[in-house]
């Protein structure tokens, strides 16, 4: 069994800080990650039975055509890390056909991937949020906010799962479970500090 102790930490930091410096230094690749957004659309409208009759994708953004919508499709770029489970993909395929278990250049190697396709994920999702996304609009920001923060989670503890035997599925729910809670604490917090907010306003303007 790998020891992530000494493994994961260091490459993981390592993939996080490149993605930063080419996030803050370098022009932002939104073609790459349009390209991904509606990769994801589509794959998420396949799985849950309809059919792709065509997408665009541009540097300014994009738009996949689909004959099924639901709160899974509209969402799920905004929660399924596209690059991120690719590297995954990859590390798997490299582990089945090669046995490369216990080689700790590989290990280091696929945490650095997954530190920088993960970053890249959050970084370029919260870029584009900062206008207006008619995906997370008619979903409505509070149910998107936890669907998306669920989601992140989830789509890492289950692709830890899948490349090592040292996390348990007993561990990875209590950790959901917990997660889940404490999301819906901070946004029933925010929520209630908003309401407060609005009324102390409204009473101000009426006084």
């Amino acid at each position: 069994m790998t020891d992530f102790s000494g493994l994961m930490l260091i490459p993981l930091i390592a993939g996080m800080t490149c993605m930063s410096l080419l996030y803050l230094y370098l022009p932002k690749p939104i073609w790459i990650y349009v390209l991904g957004h509606e990769f994801t659309h589509a794959i998420a409208t396949m799985l849950c039975g309809g059919r792709v009759k065509g997408m665009k994708v541009t540097g300014d953004g994009g738009h996949v055509y689909v004959t099924r919508d639901n709160f899974f499709v509209t969402l799920s770029p905004y929660f399924i890390p596209i690059y991120a489970i690719l590297v995954f993909a990859v590390f798997a395929l490299i582990q089945y056909f090669l046995d490369l278990q216990n080689s700790q250049m590989i290990w280091g190697l696929f945490f650095w991937a997954l530190g920088l396709s993960y970053c890249f994920h959050v970084f370029l999702t919260a870029h584009i949020l900062r206008t207006r996304q008619p995906d997370i609009v008619s979903q409505g920001y509070l149910f998107s906010a936890v669907v998306i923060y669920l989601g992140n989670m989830m789509v890492l503890f289950v692709g830890l799962i899948l490349i090592s035997v040292g996390l348990e599925i007993g561990q990875v729910v209590r950790e959901m479970y917990v997660e889940a809670i404490k999301a819906y604490l901070v946004i029933g917090d925010m929520a209630q500090n908003t309401a407060i907010s609005i009324n102390s306003a409204l009473k101000s303007d009426s006084g």
